[in-house]
């Protein structure tokens, strides 16, 4: 049976401090400033990309009429715009070749 792990935000903070040479503190401001720089360039609709990584944009879908599946009734679904990221060639790459290529440690 395959474990699967789970990247936290507290491992990332802990990479950080161990590979940057920073306070927990430092490193969490750090994790924090961004994820918070693209939650609000996606809140404006603007397009994140991180070169190496990948590209956040929005989504968005219009609004429509669909289907209860508990009671059938109809009802109205408003219009939302839901985030979306996409893995670019560099990201890809290093997920295929693994440690063969690349130090993941």
């Amino acid at each position: 049976m395959l474990k699967w792990k789970t990247v936290t935000k507290m491992d990332l903070v802990s990479l950080l401090e161990r590979k940057g040479n920073l306070s927990r503190e430092k490193a969490l401001a750090l994790v924090d400033g961004c994820f918070e720089s693209i939650i609000q360039a996606l809140y404006r609709d603007d397009r994140v990309e991180i070169r190496g990584l990948g590209s956040f944009r929005n989504k968005n879908y219009r609004s429509y009429r669909g289907q209860n599946p508990k009671t059938g009734k109809t009802i109205h679904v408003g219009a939302k715009k839901v985030p979306v990221f996409r893995a670019g060639k560099a990201l890809k790459e290093a997920v295929k070749e693994g440690r063969k290529k690349f130090l993941i440690s």
